[in-house]
């Protein structure tokens, strides 16, 4: 797909510095580096500016409010020649900070740290990511992923003992049994599966009344991308798929996953819904997938911006899949 790059999370050709984790001296000149950044997160949130652009906001190393990480930071890359870092201040809590308004499919809420200017706030990177730049989207991608895995991963799971942060962030080694510990990506498959002129469209229970999305699923351990397809599809709509293709990738860090963009095409049409996997299941066609994208629709909503979904069905409604 010549323009699968241009999805949102991917593509911006950022220098991870790869060669600076395993060096303790480097990262430790990098960070002293005037010309170092970081980005900052609080509870997977990053920090971005409110004013127009909105984008993410990169603070110097030695600002205040990082006083409030309890971990080192984790090494990004380089941005123009200069270290990009990322701190998570989840440690620290916001004045009158309301857990339940900031739950929910969507989190609308925003917070403000007191070192900060009010134009600064902590945002739900789902709510935003259509406003970043390629490069701020791959870096809030990048760190919200990482903060993710360490949260989850702070003990040997070969002997249970704590394990500590290692090569700039991108490692935990445990002190007892020596066992490394590296970030993991879970492959997902999320399929346009076609039958002449319509489009197989579902959707899960809890989503918003009238969201409906392309059908996913997690890639099982023995199976090809192909095969997680077809698998997937017949499970959660009991449609048969035949031929199976790539189209493009999207990182999708809620938390970790790698979103594989697949087109098959049904070889049945009937459906008959899993209710444990999915709520509804629906063939739509062409014409009324143009109404939904135009917000017109009585039912459907438009597939969410910034989703691999979206960017899918807009490329197929535009015949620009190949």
């Amino acid at each position: 797909m010549k323009n699968a790059e241009q999805v949102t999370f991917g593509g911006s050709g950022l220098d991870r510095a790869g060669e600076l984790r395993g060096n303790p001296q480097g990262l430790s000149e990098a960070m002293a580096d005037p010309t170092a950044r970081t980005i900052v997160f609080w509870r997977g949130k990053p920090l971005m500016s409110t004013e127009r652009p909105a984008g993410l906001i990169r603070l110097a190393m030695d600002h205040a409010i990082l006083r409030d990480a309890v971990e080192p930071p984790i090494l990004l890359g380089r941005e123009e020649g200069g270290p990009v870092f990322a701190v998570d201040l989840s440690a620290w809590t916001p004045a009158g900070f309301d857990e339940a308004g900031a739950s929910g499919f969507l989190d609308q809420s925003e917070q403000r740290h007191p070192a900060l200017p009010d134009w600064m706030v902590f945002a739900e990177l789902r709510r935003v990511m259509t406003w970043l730049t390629p490069r701020d989207a791959e870096l809030a991608a990048s760190g919200k992923a990482i903060f993710a895995w360490h949260e989850i991963h702070q003990f040997c799971a070969k002997c249970g003992v704590a394990t500590e942060l290692s090569n700039g962030g991108w490692q935990r080694v445990c002190p007892s049994c020596n066992a490394s510990h590296f970030p993991r990506t879970d492959p997902v498959v999320i399929m346009l599966i076609t039958h002449g002129n319509s489009v197989l469209m579902g959707r899960s229970p809890g989503w918003p009344q009238g969201m409906y999305s392309l059908l996913a699923g997690f890639v099982e351990p023995g199976e090809t991308l192909e095969a997680a397809v077809r698998r997937e599809v017949f499970e959660e709509s009991g449609v048969r798929v035949g031929e199976v293709g790539y189209l493009a990738s999207q990182p999708w860090p809620f938390p970790a996953s790698l979103m594989f963009g697949c087109w098959g095409h049904a070889i049945s049409t009937d459906i008959t819904v899993d209710p444990v996997e999915i709520e509804d299941a629906r063939w739509i066609t062409r014409e009324d997938m143009m109404t939904i994208s135009q917000g017109h629709h009585p039912e459907i909503m438009p597939a969410r911006k910034g989703a691999i979904a979206h960017f899918l069905i807009e490329n197929w409604l535009s015949d620009t899949l190949d």
